[in-house]
């Protein structure tokens, strides 16, 4: 009895299966690619269009400014408006408007100086005190422990935003 070996099947077999994952490979990267474009065709996006094109006029005007407290600010020039701009908002000049002199005010910063002042030189102290009370171990951790304190404290009140805060403001 003799039995017939096919070499071609398994050969057809493995080319088949790598077939499919071609085309399967194919389909994917092309779902990938429509999904792509619809996210792309979807995404919100800004288009400048003139003046002249649209025919109509600004909505309005956008400008960096001041407010109360001296921090930059976003205003918005409203055209519908009758004035251009606010009046508290607008810097005037001396001399400027119905003829009066331009208000002046002065930002004093002493005392919060002299607070800060105060704090370094106790700090100093206390390292001074440390240093010389170098046997005593229970005084010198009541001496750090103060010392601690007090740069922590210089720490929040040595800064520009503090200062702006405490300053004295006379007009």
């Amino acid at each position: 009895m003799s039995m017939k070996i096919n070499d071609g099947s398994s050969y057809s077999r493995i080319g088949y299966a790598e077939e499919v994952k071609e085309k399967q490979a194919a389909r994917r990267a092309e779902k990938a690619k429509d999904a792509k474009e619809a996210a792309k065709a979807s995404e919100p996006h800004d288009e400048y269009i003139s003046s002249k094109r649209s025919g109509s006029k600004p909505s309005g005007l956008y400008r960096v400014g001041q407010d109360e407290k001296g921090s930059r600010k976003i205003f918005y020039d409203d055209p519908k408006k009758s004035a251009p701009r606010d009046e508290k908002s607008q810097p005037k000049a001396e001399g400027a408007g119905q003829g009066k002199p331009a208000e002046e005010c002065t930002t004093d910063t002493g005392k919060v100086d002299r607070e800060i002042r105060k704090l370094k030189e106790k700090k100093q102290q206390l390292q001074q005190q440390i240093r010389s009370a170098s046997g005593e171990e229970e005084k010198v951790r009541e001496l750090e422990r103060k010392l601690a304190q007090v740069e922590s404290e210089l720490s929040r009140k040595d800064n520009d935003t503090y200062r702006r805060q405490n300053a004295s403001v006379s007009e």
